[in-house]
């Protein structure tokens, strides 16, 4: 082997500990996969408590390296920053409360089964490496751990022809996604000759490009926003949202439908705002359409749902378009909005399909707005939480949604962009009647069913603390902020 490759693949061993959470949570995945196959079926919730250690500890080992600086590792493939850290912590503590609402779902539908949990480990896996990734390579290869982990975690109910078929179709469509998403990157590849973020960002912003150069660049950079849109759910690339929500089981959906979006949005900074923001006012335009057709579609479609989990499929995609408006502003106070929209979206998102899991029973799968008919009744207490869920996802103050709101808001109308601030704001307007009409129907409805709620006691614990947070976050909303810009 030539000096040259030798000196390549050198590294300092020291430098390993900026990944360790990731060398842990893998050593981990491999451990808990070998330990489940020994296990008897009566003995299966020993993979659940292994795997919410295993992610715990990873959480601590990601808190641990905030405030360690940047470290770039691994031939310039891997990096450590306060971004890194954070996006993981946060991804961590959400993966916990999500398995801790699944396993009441789980066990319901005879769907506990180890592999659930090992493939829920090596979608955050794959999601770290996102976060982390540095290069090209590096992102597309967390991309796709995290993609195959989710095909597989959709279609885990194979006796649902829905669930197959959800499977099926963000398989396919995922696939043309990911294949546009490396077109576009390869692109960029060829035209500069580096994968490292750093490098392409030095290109990009190079004055002495050529035109064909910059057509090149151009082009690469369309291929890359729509490989992120479609991870995110943006309209137009948004036709598998509704369908995998509604088809994948409900623990799946409410997993897929918030760790994920953290991961992307990660992505996004690392490509974008660190790779090519040179080129931020190409990609803006893009954004402020996309985030006007999301919040556009996802408002008006939503009024016209019956079923939860398509309802909050379209309430999502209007989420996103509150997102990307944060990202088209170009400014990082506009990124650190985004950014806390984001973690209060997952916040509120987790809490929601958490109420769903919760009203389903031995044989009934609680898919339908009816089914929240008379809970007040049923259930005061949880009637409550749902309340202020609602009222936080339609931006009603003090809750922490309208503060996410107000604050993309606030940027969008410093960046010049008043006309989008004023659409926005309408069709937030509008998406208030479909969270108000779950409310209508939890305290003004009568139902058949008076049997009360069951569930277990840490599931209960966790979703009251869950949604009594989306109140006290709201009341300091300004230190969360602050904590959101610190990435940047």
């Amino acid at each position: 082997m030539s000096n040259t490759a030798q000196n390549l693949f050198q590294f300092d061993t020291s430098t390993l500990v900026f990944a360790l959470p990731e060398i842990f949570l893998l050593s981990s995945i491999v451990v808990i996969l070998l330990i489940d196959v020994f296990l008897k079926k009566s003995f299966k919730n020993i993979t659940y408590y292994l795997s919410q250690i295993a992610i715990f500890i990873t959480a601590l080992l990601s808190y641990s390296l905030i405030g360690n600086g940047e470290q770039i590792i691994f031939s310039g493939s891997f990096i450590h920053d306060d971004l890194a850290a954070i996006f993981k912590v946060a991804m961590m503590v959400a993966s916990i409360v999500v398995l801790v609402y699944s396993r009441t779902y789980l066990n319901i539908h005879n769907l506990f089964k180890g592999e659930y949990f090992v493939l829920v480990l090596l979608a955050i896996l794959g999601m770290m490496v996102m976060v982390s990734g540095y290069s090209l390579l590096t992102l597309y290869l967390g991309l796709e751990i995290l993609s195959l982990s989710l095909y597989t975690l959709i279609a885990i109910a194979r006796s649902r022809a829905n669930a197959v078929e959800a499977g099926l179709k963000y398989f396919v469509l995922g696939a043309i996604a990911s294949g546009l998403l490396l077109y576009g990157m390869s692109m960029i590849y060829g035209i500069n000759g580096s994968l490292n973020i750093s490098e392409i960002a030095q290109f990009a912003s190079g004055a002495s490009l050529q035109s064909s150069q910059q057509l090149i660049l151009n082009f690469g950079l369309v291929f890359i926003v729509i490989g992120v849109a479609f991870k995110l759910g943006a309209v137009p690339f948004h036709n598998w949202v509704p369908d995998v929500y509604q088809g994948s089981p409900t623990s799946v959906t409410m997993f897929l439908s918030s760790v994920p979006k953290i991961a992307a949005v990660a992505m996004l900074i690392r490509l974008l705002i660190e790779g090519l923001g040179s080129l931020q006012d190409y990609w803006s335009d893009l954004f402020i359409a996309l985030a006007i057709l999301s919040i556009g579609v996802g408002s008006l479609v939503a009024l016209m749902q019956s079923n939860i989990k398509r309802m909050l499929a379209y309430s999502t995609i209007s989420h996103i378009g509150f997102i990307l408006l944060g990202f088209a502003t170009g400014t990082m106070t506009g990124y650190g909005s985004a950014v806390f929209y984001v973690f209060t979206y997952v916040l509120m998102s987790i809490a929601a399909f958490g109420v769903v899991i919760l009203l389903n029973n031995k044989g009934f799968e609680s898919e339908l707005i009816s089914d929240f008919k008379g809970l007040s009744k049923r259930s005061p207490w949880f009637a409550l939480m749902m309340l202020i869920i609602m009222l936080s996802m339609a931006g009603i103050p003090p809750f922490i949604g309208f503060y996410s709101k107000f604050f993309i808001l606030q940027q969008v109308v410093n960046s010049g962009f008043i006309e989008l601030a004023i659409i926005a704001v309408i069709f937030a307007v509008i998406s208030a009647y479909y969270y108000l009409q779950i409310i209508k129907s939890m305290y003004f409805d009568e139902s058949d069913n008076t049997s009360p709620i069951s569930s277990s006691m840490d599931t209960q614990l966790v979703l009251s603390i869950n949604a009594v947070l989306i109140l006290a976050v709201g009341l300091f909303p300004n230190y969360w902020m602050n904590i959101a810009l610190s990435v940047f």
